[in-house]
């Protein structure tokens, strides 16, 4: 059993070496009818306890954050992703990513806070604690009784996370630990019960975790709530810990393990962040469709004009894309999880490695989507004007709650340069063979083109060729890279970034390619000519950043003979046989929004 879903699991960073089947993807087409009613059933909350009610939490309202918590917790929507037997749903990985996707999209204060809780707050006590400690907490967390929190941020340790200075030192007696620090940007801290806190023990290498309970009373005092341009009823507090006692039984996992258990943590985080902001994108468009089709000018509605259409056009091609990565990533993610548990593995293990299997994609989606959701946000309110700038219409909330999203779970330049050191580093351990797949583009650099005429009958045959074409402009630019600099790859940060940019815009290009096609096959082309016409679109757009990059990092690296056949390259592999007629695909689109008046794919 465990060997056969293991040959159907592409491990993490392969597609950019392995040719995906549409079939083997999954998509939002592909929820069950369980799923479907969950989805269902999270928005009916959201409508009715959050959209409804967003003034309050604009007007910095706390308490109604902290209710709405609670709300979800009697929901069971805290407990998604906590096993049965700690009082949760034992749901697997996509039930989690769509409860954490349509939950998040009214409101950036509530997101913050739910995600918070439920990843960062919860996960690493279910994923590394010890049987006392996850019967002690997580019923009490998935309930909703208890909130969570997550002390790894100083004023000096940021991106550096493991530079934390905060201290903690055994008692004589051996029975407990005394904490002293200060921790800032702690999410829910205003009404946590129990924090996560990360510390030093002696002059260890690296921090150790610690299930740290919110008593005023054992040396934590905190900062008042910080004023922040968004998520503004999301409680942010600095937290400091002056000799604060921890019972040693407190200690998470092992010592020294604090910063393995915050980078892991960092990886849910950041695909379950890509979630967060794909239904802010929904209603960002669909709001802004709504007011295009309503707000008469020159005696015609906005929403037929040329330049509005193709604003709408592109808003709603990035939500696709957003949502057939992220699902295709989320169900990878989830059969590596079954194929380790068949194996004999532990939950919390097969969790662990599972998710770990695929960083590469987690950072992928966390800089794409929450770039895409920040250009939605101010294109709505491009499309509102004046009105958009006001705070009487839902699009400047949501421009200032999406700012926060390129900076949470590790900013968007950190991971884009983790995203390609992870995958030299999977290629240094024989993970993925990037050195073949090299090797063989260098070839092809020196050979003769092909000037044949290639069959473009079939659905995407010209695009997937395309696709193909731009994995060979990383391996040729992260290949040639990788021989120049070795080891020292990692102070050429520029480089590291176009390279990871190229790399991103391929799994997203491609997920919403195999996407559009299982679509077609399942239900015609003629049903689904939008989708087709976002797929053409995407990777058009894509196109157009890849040749950019690439260029810039060829550039920056290679001279004379080896700049000129690198740069012939790049030509060669981004380049369409028959160009899209982009502004037709848009009016595909835009006519289908505009008459079914929303977001509707």
């Amino acid at each position: 059993m465990a060997d056969t879903i293991e040959k159907n699991v592409t491990r993490g960073g392969q597609f950019l070496v392995k040719e995906t089947k549409c079939e083997d993807i999954f998509t939002p087409e592909d929820f069950s009818e369980e799923q479907l009613m969950m989805r269902d059933s999270v928005k009916e909350f959201v409508d009715k306890e959050l959209w409804a009610h967003k003034d309050r939490f604009e007007k910095k309202d706390y308490a109604y954050t902290e209710s709405s918590m609670r709300k979800a917790g009697e929901l069971g929507l805290l407990g998604v992703a906590v096993p049965e037997e700690y009082g949760g749903l034992g749901m697997g990985f996509v039930s989690t990513m769509l409860v954490c996707d349509y939950i998040s999209g009214a409101t950036g204060s509530f997101s913050t806070a739910f995600g918070a809780h439920t990843g960062i707050g919860t996960m690493p006590i279910t994923l590394y604690g010890t049987e006392e400690q996850k019967k002690k907490y997580v019923p009490k967390l998935a309930s909703g009784e208890w909130f969570g929190a997550y002390c790894l941020t100083e004023p000096g340790a940021g991106s550096d996370a493991n530079s934390g200075k905060t201290k903690a030192v055994l008692s004589e007696d051996g029975k407990s630990y005394s904490i002293t620090g200060q921790k800032m940007w702690i999410s829910n801290a205003g009404f946590c019960s129990v924090f996560i806190v990360f510390a030093r023990i002696g002059d260890d290498k690296n921090i150790t975790g610690f299930i740290v309970e919110n008593d005023p009373s054992n040396g934590i005092s905190m900062n008042e709530e910080e004023h922040k341009l968004g998520i503004r009823a999301s409680s942010t507090r600095q937290v400091f810990f002056n000799d604060t006692k921890v019972p040693v039984e407190n200690m998470l996992s092992e010592r020294g393990n604090g910063f393995k258990i915050a980078m892991n943590a960092l990886n849910v985080g950041r695909i379950k962040l890509a979630a967060a902001c794909l239904d802010a994108q929904r209603r960002v468009t669909t709001n802004a469709v709504k007011y295009a089709n309503e707000r008469i000018q020159f005696n015609t509605a906005i929403s037929s004009f040329g330049a509005i259409r193709s604003k709408l056009a592109e808003m709603a091609t990035n939500a696709y894309a957003g949502e057939s990565a992220s699902y295709r990533a989320a169900k990878d993610i989830e059969d590596r999880i079954a194929a380790r548990e068949a194996e004999g593995t532990t939950h919390q293990e097969a969790e662990l490695k599972g998710v770990e299997e695929y960083a590469i994609e987690c950072s992928i989606l966390k800089v794409a989507v929450s770039e895409d959701v920040q250009s939605c946000a101010d294109e709505g309110i491009q499309i509102f004007g004046g009105m958009g700038f006001s705070e009487d219409t839902p699009m400047e909330s949501a421009w200032r709650d999406a700012r926060i999203a390129r900076i949470y779970e590790g900013t968007n330049e950190i991971n884009r340069m983790l995203s390609v050191g992870m995958l030299i580093k999977k290629a240094m351990k024989g993970h993925v063979d990037l050195l073949g797949p090299a090797m063989k583009v260098q070839e092809e650099l020196m050979g003769i083109p092909s000037f044949d005429t290639p069959d473009f009958s079939e659905l995407f045959a010209e695009e997937k060729g395309i696709i193909a074409n731009l994995k060979k402009v990383f391996l040729m630019v992260a290949g040639s890279a990788v021989q120049k600099y070795g080891p020292d790859l990692d102070s050429h940060q520029q480089l590291l970034m176009a390279a990871s940019d190229i790399l991103i815009e391929i799994y997203m290009a491609e997920s919403t390619i195999l996407r559009t096609e299982k679509l077609a096959k399942n239900q015609g082309e003629a049903k689904v000519q939008e989708q087709i016409a976002m797929a053409k679109l995407y990777l058009y757009k894509a196109v157009d950043i890849v040749n950019s990059r690439g260029k810039e990092g060829i550039i920056s690296f290679a001279e004379g003979d080896e700049q000129r056949m690198m740069l012939m390259g790049l030509k060669r592999f981004t380049k369409y046989t028959n160009n899209p007629n982009v502004v037709a695909l848009r009016e595909v689109i835009t006519s289908k929004l505009v008459a079914e008046n929303e977001y509707c794919f």
